[in-house]
């Protein structure tokens, strides 16, 4: 079934006339009894009675043309939105996302994309990965920023790396780490402050010590907090020492941070969307431009 051919069934149908139909439609009578007898032969069925005193559709006709109005009008409304998204992109895009980059990627990002479109809007929902990634399965948000690789029901891409660091309290003790060097062993000794479970920060915290041939299962947590936040004030007030991002590390001034040279692990930061979703007109635009946005990062 071809569009143009129930457009044209559909016109008949609701005029009961094939040359009104035509008129209509801007084409000749024989264009639209063509279609019309084309899609009768591609369904195997009578869809108008024609008679030398009316022409009107059949049972079956009168079925199909409740399903032919409906997309015809899908048809329409498509038009309409790509005219409106050609001259005006607007409109509200919820955002969820976790903190690394919902504080320290989606700012520069926003702001980018809204010199382009100052008309669009956000609603930013700050969570953690588990939470970033349930709010777009859920459809509460139409795309989330996670630091964890996310499966079921969401389409995730890389849009950014971050590197991770070791920070202490910017003490004389901990200095003399950086002068003397890092033991193995001095680390496994050390308190520290992770990350809830599900944080995509505690997952790489855990592949970070693994890497220095830590067992995170055997080291001492002295905290284990909700947010980046709470992790840095711990660490400055000498609760512990942490494995943070270096975007967060590097903007506060009490914490120091401890060169690792034989370890580098750089975090991967997610887009998503959820499978099969259809994303709004300005949230399609942004979903693209932040895909390209931190492309150089990813090389």
């Amino acid at each position: 079934m071809e569009l143009r051919q129930l457009e044209a069934f559909t016109y008949v149908a609701e005029t009961g006339s094939f040359s009104r139909a035509a008129e209509l439609l801007h084409v000749s009578q024989p264009t639209v009894s063509a279609h019309v007898t084309a899609l009768e032969q591609e369904l195997g069925l009578t869809l108008i009675a024609r008679t030398t005193r009316e022409v009107s559709p059949t049972e079956a006709g009168r079925i199909l043309l409740e399903y032919a109005g409906q997309m015809l009008t899908l048809r329409r409304q498509a038009g309409e939105e790509m005219r409106r998204f050609a001259t005006e992109l607007s409109g509200t895009v919820t955002v969820a996302a976790s903190t690394v980059p919902g504080r320290y990627f989606l700012p520069r990002l926003l702001a980018a994309f809204q010199k382009r479109h100052p008309d669009v809007k956000f609603d930013l929902r700050m969570t953690d990965s588990a939470g970033a990634v349930e709010q777009v399965t859920e459809r509460k948000a139409e795309i989330g920023f996670c630091g964890t690789l996310p499966g079921g029901k969401c389409i995730a891409r890389e849009f950014a790396n971050d590197n991770l660091v070791m920070v202490a309290p910017d003490t004389p003790r901990y200095r003399a780490y950086r002068q003397e060097g890092v033991s193995l062993r001095r680390i496994a000794r050390e308190p520290f402050v992770f990350r809830e479970e599900g944080s995509g920060t505690r997952r790489e915290t855990e592949l970070f010590l693994r890497a220095m041939g830590v067992d995170p299962a055997g080291v001492h947590i002295a905290a284990q907090v909700s947010s980046n936040e709470e992790a840095e004030r711990l660490v400055e007030e000498g609760v512990g020492i942490s494995v943070l991002s270096k975007s967060v590390a590097e903007e506060r001034e009490r914490l120091l941070v401890i060169e690792l040279p034989a370890v580098k692990i750089r975090r991967k930061l997610y887009i998503l969307r959820r499978k099969n979703s259809v994303l709004s007109p300005s949230a399609q635009v942004f979903y693209r431009f932040a895909e390209e946005f931190y492309r150089r990062s990813l090389e």
